[in-house]
């Protein structure tokens, strides 16, 4: 089965307009949910589930609106960050600090199968919108709940932002140079990723519910606790031999050659030998196979010993070619190696816009819009990026009508 965005939604000069919008698409299709969440974490798995099918019904606060609409870039009236992190997903307005609201949030959670939310804990239930609420109201109910620090702990009434997730998870303390400070992400990694368990989790519950015929299920993510889990064995090697991982640069303690490397035109590339038979290929490559008996580069151990030699042989031949050539010699010796990329390079990729990574979709204010494809491509069951985030509380009347038939 060809996806829809192969045939009629592509990046490049052969745009295709889809007119109408296409319906929707994806495993996810015929379930309901109900995106109460704010910016990042609790939003983005709404995103990831429309972006798979299901209905996603976002409420936002008839003030001004979910502040992802004024965060980041925009161009003239359009908050760009606001397309891509409200995608596919419907909109209506709720003050959730009003009888008035609560009452709305109520009944659509009584047809949702999903319910999203990141406020603070405590703050669903001061607005009689907990989870006691909400199961009572609907048995059926997955209630995915994202804080900063989770919903039990001393922490937990804190705020916490996803810079405060990877200072604290250990990110930060690994992330940069050993004679520089330590280094936080310039986007918002731990709540894409915090975003991404949540989708997983609640996919998990619904798949658990469905199969059993049984109840929905509250499911507690912090956002701490996901990218700590990416981060490797750390705790694992400090439990058992005292071991505090440290800063590194672009090495990793584990696996020498591995780094990036300026070329002779000022652009750069990266390279891993994480494997005995990559790491010979990239010294054959540099025209130094010889030095693979070496017994300081012959085994992994040792040119993680010796990784300063390593990384002079290396950066000084690539240091001699441009970019271009660096790439053609160690692709032709099948190694691991490839362009340190801008976004400007990375839409011009000919990989990337075969697979494709990208979509171009319609879009009222803007004419159209340039945005990740869905994460993962199903043979059967393709996911769809349907349109860019919406106006607020354009969609009021369908909601009503098609959730609760008024």
């Amino acid at each position: 089965m060809t996806s829809i965005l192969t045939e009629k939604i592509s990046i490049g000069d052969d745009l295709v307009s889809v007119g109408d919008l296409p319906p929707p698409q994806g495993p996810l299709v015929g379930y309901r949910v109900l995106d109460l969440g704010v910016l990042f974490a609790g939003p983005l798995v709404g995103s990831f589930l429309g972006d798979y099918g299901a209905d996603v019904v976002k409420v936002e606060p008839p003030q001004g609106g979910d502040s992802l609409r004024g965060f980041g870039w925009s161009k003239g009236d359009a908050a760009l960050y606001w397309k891509f992190g409200a995608r596919n997903k419907r909109t209506i307005t709720a003050d959730l600090r009003t009888e008035e609201g609560q009452d709305l949030v109520r009944r659509l959670a009584a047809e949702a199968d999903v319910v999203v939310e990141n406020f603070r804990p405590g703050r669903m239930e001061a607005w009689n919108l907990g989870w006691d609420e909400l199961h009572e109201l609907n048995p059926r109910l997955v209630m995915l709940r994202v804080s900063g620090f989770g919903q039990h702990g001393p922490k937990r009434e804190q705020p916490g932002f996803g810079t405060i997730a990877e200072s604290m998870s250990g990110f930060a303390a690994i992330t940069g140079w050993a004679d520089r400070p330590p280094t936080l992400p310039p986007f918002g990694l731990a709540d894409g990723i915090a975003a991404m368990a949540g989708a997983f989790a609640t996919v998990s519950a619904l798949l658990w519910r469905d199969a059993h015929d049984g109840e929905g299920q509250q499911i507690d993510i912090a956002i701490t606790d996901p990218i700590f889990s990416i981060l490797g064995p750390q705790s694992t090697v400090y439990d058992a031999l005292g071991i505090e991982q440290e800063r590194t640069g672009n090495r990793t303690v584990f696996t020498v050659p591995r780094g990036a490397y300026l070329c002779s035109d000022g652009r750069w590339v990266a390279l891993s030998g994480a494997t005995q038979s990559v790491a010979r290929r990239v010294f054959e490559a540099i025209g130094k196979g010889e030095l693979f008996d070496d017994p300081r580069f012959s085994t992994n151990e040792q040119r993680v010993k010796n990784v300063d030699a390593v990384d002079e042989l290396l950066g000084e031949w690539i240091g001699r070619h441009d970019r271009d050539e660096v790439i053609e010699v160690f692709e032709a010796a099948q190694c691991a190696i490839g362009p340190v990329y801008g976004i400007s390079e990375i839409l011009e990729d000919e990989h990337f816009k075969a697979r494709p990574m990208f979509v171009r979709i319609p879009d009222d204010q803007l004419g159209e819009v340039v945005m990740p494809n869905v994460i993962a491509q199903m043979s059967a069951t393709p996911g769809l990026v349907r349109h860019p985030g919406r106006p607020m509380d354009a969609d009021r009347d369908e909601i009503l009508s098609s959730w609760l038939g008024e």
